[in-house]
């Protein structure tokens, strides 16, 4: 048989410190935020580097997109084409990577239509074809996508993110317990 030994200790500073933890863990949105912000940094920093969070190099673009970049260069209707992955002429996927945080949530990613497909990749074909009348009046059918998308993971917790997470939550607890 075992026994218990409980003693009640009042202490004011502790009791008010235990008080604002419980207040603070109530809505989390605060560090959910913090969270946000961080991981839209990390994710930035995955473009930089052309790595998955893991740290996994991207496969490189196809000289079949360098050179559809180049085609639309020389029209005037894009910008300097970057041998880079995931790299665009405008950029746009490396620069709207934005979060939303709740009391208890917090989502991270990319608006940009195509942000799921650089994500996860996808086939050839995989979401149908495109057809209609070119300029010069022939018909034509294309597939969507018109090659095969290699997965290239921007988003996501590597182990470099998983140590940032985990600090930035300790300084949060210690910060939220220790104030006055």
């Amino acid at each position: 048989m075992s026994s218990v030994i409980r003693t009640d200790i009042q202490n004011d500073t502790v009791s008010t410190a235990l008080a604002r933890a419980d207040d603070a863990l109530d809505d989390l949105t605060p560090l959910m935020e913090q969270l946000g912000q961080l991981m839209v940094v990390q994710t930035k920093k995955n473009f930089d580097a052309g790595t998955a969070p893991d740290g996994t190099p991207w496969a490189p673009k196809s000289e079949t997109t360098k050179e559809a970049y180049r085609r639309r260069q020389a029209k005037g209707s894009v910008a300097v084409v970057s041998d880079r992955p995931l790299i665009g002429p405008n950029k746009m996927l490396s620069t709207q990577i934005t979060f939303e945080a709740t009391s208890d949530t917090m989502d991270w990613g990319s608006n940009m239509v195509y942000a799921a497909v650089m994500q996860l990749g996808a086939a050839k074909g995989a979401f149908g074809t495109k057809s209609g009348i070119d300029k010069n009046g022939r018909a034509f059918a294309m597939a969507i996508p018109w090659g095969h998308i290699p997965a290239r993971p921007y988003l996501g917790i590597g182990p470099d993110d998983e140590m940032a997470i985990l600090r930035a939550i300790e300084l949060w607890l210690t910060a939220t317990t220790d104030a006055p």
